[in-house]
């Protein structure tokens, strides 16, 4: 319960007493853990609720006697909350309440809890470390489809096909189509039989008539992959570095933790095409072997069919059968509700998903791996911010489970924990078909301009052009990379000046040249494309910079006989459009793939024999000191994509500055020699690892007031910190991006290396701190995105 605040709670003021914060600090209740000596003989009677409001905490109820044996810590209820009813999570149980005249709960949601107690545990720590309301973390955990009140199951008409009794029946050959595609599946939907046999409902029923099948109204799971079929695969033979590594995961699983035992969490380090994803399945099959689950992170723009399809061959029969849920962005509301109570009724026990598949209700937990550990979109940019990668780690240490935290190229924070022996560190330096990494040429963009003559440079070098030629002559792919969408990326007027930006962010509009339209990539504002300078009235108005757009049409005519295919956001519009052009891709139908970053990972095409990288510098120069970081990662990740099969693989990397650290230990395929390098600068300036950061942020439709009330935030923390050791306050300064959304942006960088502690004080600030109306702080704890 909160602390000395008087609230009307249960419809009647009382003082709380001094008890642990529960709806702020953690504190952890024997009763919330199985086994424990806190769990009471007979059945609570009180239950604390947090609700669906951010208040910061938490609320008593009665448990009336016919639900005291269905309501448990996780369970979802419907409580009654001043003049109206709102949804809640029972957090704890009680026998007694320091209150009186409680109100009953209403009602249970679901037919189990649907928090499990550790799940709820990890919430808390989450709310804590990460300055956010508890309320915030438990939406987090629970996702929109599974927190309404009504259960979002459907029902649809099902066709189940019979034994035959007696002498078949004769059938049309429509009929027999039709029954051929049922003996098959034995059990499908009535719409989907109709629309795989191209027929009608009557024709279906008229097989009812003849005793073959029965249609039947039934429980219907929405599964995106229902109608696919995966050829199963059998585990592979491993190398010797493979299976020192497996070897390592499987000894950590089976030896019991105590607190001399080795760190739970391995960085698997291997290069491209090392064999990481073999480990993955052989790892999970003795988990599953083991009586446990498992759960698998990978980023959202890595979540490809290709990825889901070798789960699900491996795991669709065999000894270790069960079903794979998956969790992404892209389901439906109905498909995330049927996927997630898989997992939460013990059907599903493998979860491939997107960062917040770390908290999917996987219990007992085995295992967790994290692809691409060193990807920042496992990092959510809204509150609650946490990061996948570290909710996993710690999920892991809480419920005794090997996490596995794999890239090629590792964050430096991860392999600084490593070398510190913090995590357990497994190295693959080669890839697990012997085949060499690709060669990889830097291209001096700056030769290319003076070749130009004053004239417009091309897009593509002349040694980009004739090695994309080559890969035609011989049948050959190539994969064109570009991390920016649009045709031309900003329009100014060379007479007066003028620049086309957003009037909502301190950003330039791109032009879309299929849509005829100036869009800004940040709030989404559309203009109308003019036809002259608004403010000079100059008809010369000037189209500059480029996106894959413009780099998809210029291919067009430099190879009018190659097939090019676009994918970024612009282009896929639909749910299957990713799948339809990767499936495309590797049947061959495409010769030349441009893409954003979307296309850099996570992807397997052995006919891939090229990869140009038209603009290296757009990641380099931002004002971030993860910039170098970034984009020796992205060209690792990118040139990995080349040679993945029996000819060697070859890349082009176009750049205007080739000599900087970050390209040529990227060229050299070096990441111990990046790592040191990086790790140097990163200790003079106490960036991290050497350090944690908190990143505050002040924004508000008036400038001034949000300066103003920066400068109060910066004087407030030197007075209330002013005792603290080995810390570092920068700031106020205006935000690399300063306008966005409308909003004016004012930020604090504070770094320390004791967080835990420095959230602790921040969250406390937060509490005590009053801005106006319009003014509003975020706390961002270890920030990925510092623009």
């Amino acid at each position: 319960m909160p602390m000395g605040n008087s609230r009307r709670v249960s419809g009647s003021p009382v003082r709380f007493p001094q008890v642990p914060q529960l709806g702020f600090y953690p504190y952890r209740h024997p009763s919330w853990l199985p086994n424990s000596p806190g769990i009471r003989e007979r059945s609570p009677v009180v239950a604390r609720v947090t609700l669906d409001l951010t208040l910061r905490r938490e609320f008593d109820y009665a448990i009336p006697e016919e639900l005291r044996s269905v309501v448990t810590v996780g369970s979802r209820v419907k409580v009654p909350f001043s003049h109206r009813e709102v949804l809640g999570v029972v957090t704890e149980l009680a026998d007694t309440s320091p209150h009186t005249n409680l109100k009953p709960i209403l009602r249970v949601i679901g037919e189990q809890s649907l928090v499990t107690p550790r799940v709820l545990e990890l919430a808390r720590w989450m709310a804590e470390y990460y300055c956010c309301p508890v309320e915030a973390a438990l939406k987090s955990v629970l996702p929109e489809a599974v927190r309404q009140e009504e259960a979002g199951w459907r029902e649809r008409l099902h066709v189940h096909a019979l034994e035959p009794v007696g002498e078949p029946p004769k059938l049309t050959p429509r009929q027999k189509a039709i029954w051929n595609i049922i003996e098959e599946w034995r059990e499908m939907p009535l719409t989907e039989l109709v629309r795989l046999g191209e027929t009608t409902a009557e024709t279906v029923r008229k097989l009812e008539d003849k005793g073959l099948v029965i249609i039947a109204p039934k429980r219907s799971e929405r599964d995106p992959y229902a109608l696919e079929r995966f050829t199963p695969t059998q585990p592979l033979d491993l190398n010797p570095d493979q299976q020192r590594a497996l070897t390592a995961i499987l000894g950590a699983m089976k030896a019991p933790r105590t607190p001399d035992s080795p760190p739970g969490t391995f960085l698997l380090h291997g290069v491209t095409g090392s064999g990481k994803t073999e480990i993955y399945l052989q790892a999970i099959a003795e988990t599953l072997a083991a009586g446990k689950g498992a759960i698998v992170l990978v980023p959202e723009i890595s979540l490809t069919p290709q990825t889901v399809e070798r789960f699900k061959a491996r795991f669709s029969s065999g000894p270790h059968q069960t079903l794979v849920a998956v969790l992404h962005s892209q389901l439906g509301t109905g498909e995330r509700h049927d996927e997630w109570h898989k997992i939460r009724q013990g059907r599903a026990r493998i979860v491939i998903g997107a960062r917040s598949a770390v908290f999917a209700p996987v219990d007992p937990l085995g295992l967790i791996i994290v692809d691409e550990e060193h990807e920042h979109s496992y990092k959510q940019e809204e509150a609650p911010r946490y990061h996948a990668r570290d909710v996993a780690v710690v999920r892991g240490q809480r419920e005794g489970a090997v996490v596995v935290l794999g890239s090629a190229t590792p964050s430096l924070e991860s392999y600084y924990n490593a070398k510190r022996g913090k995590y357990q560190l497994l190295e693959m330096p080669g890839r697990v078909t012997e085949t060499r990494l690709p060669i990889v040429r830097v291209v001096d963009l700056r030769q290319e301009h003076r070749k130009a003559r004053g004239g417009a440079p091309a897009i593509f070098s002349s040694q980009l052009r004739e090695a994309i030629q080559l890969r035609l002559d011989r049948a050959e792919q190539t994969m064109l990379f570009l991390n920016r969408r649009g045709y031309s990326t900003n329009l100014q007027c060379e007479k007066c000046g003028y620049v086309a930006g957003c009037p909502n962010c301190s950003v330039t509009l791109t032009f879309h040249r299929k849509a005829q339209q100036l869009r800004c990539h940040i709030c989404g504002h559309e203009a109308v494309v003019p036809t002259e300078c608004p403010d000079c009235k100059n008809p010369a108005i000037r189209y500059s910079g480029l996106g894959t757009e413009r780099v998809e049409d210029v291919l067009s005519r430099l190879f009018p006989k190659a097939r090019v295919k676009r994918m970024d956001s612009d282009t896929l519009q639909r749910k299957d459009d990713y799948r339809k052009v990767l499936t495309d891709f590797r049947t061959g139908k495409i010769d030349i793939l441009v893409g954003t970053q979307m296309i850099a990972k996570g992807l397997h095409f052995p006919n891939v024999t090229l990869v140009g990288i038209i603009h290296a510098d757009l990641s380099l120069h931002v004002p971030d000191f993860r910039a170098g970081e970034r984009t020796f990662q992205l060209l690792t990740q990118v040139s990995g994509r080349a040679g993945r099969g029996d000819v060697e693989g070859e890349v082009f990397v176009q750049t205007f500055t080739p000599f900087h650290p970050a390209i040529q230990f990227a060229r050299r395929h070096d990441y111990l020699g990046f790592y040191d390098q990086e790790m140097e600068f990163r200790e003079q300036l106490k960036y991290p690892p050497w350090s944690r950061v908190a990143l505050l942020t002040l924004k508000g439709r008036n400038e001034d007031k949000v300066k103003f009330s920066a400068d109060h935030l910066r004087k407030t923390l030197d007075t209330r910190l002013a005792a603290w050791r080995d810390l570092v306050i920068a700031g106020p300064a205006p935000a690399p991006l300063l306008k966005a959304e409308s909003f004016f942006r004012y930020q604090l960088m504070i770094r320390t290396k004791a967080m835990a502690r420095l959230s602790r004080e921040l969250a406390a600030l937060e509490a005590e701190l009053t801005w106006p109306d319009d003014i509003r702080l975020t706390v961002d704890v270890d920030p990925v995105n510092l623009v």
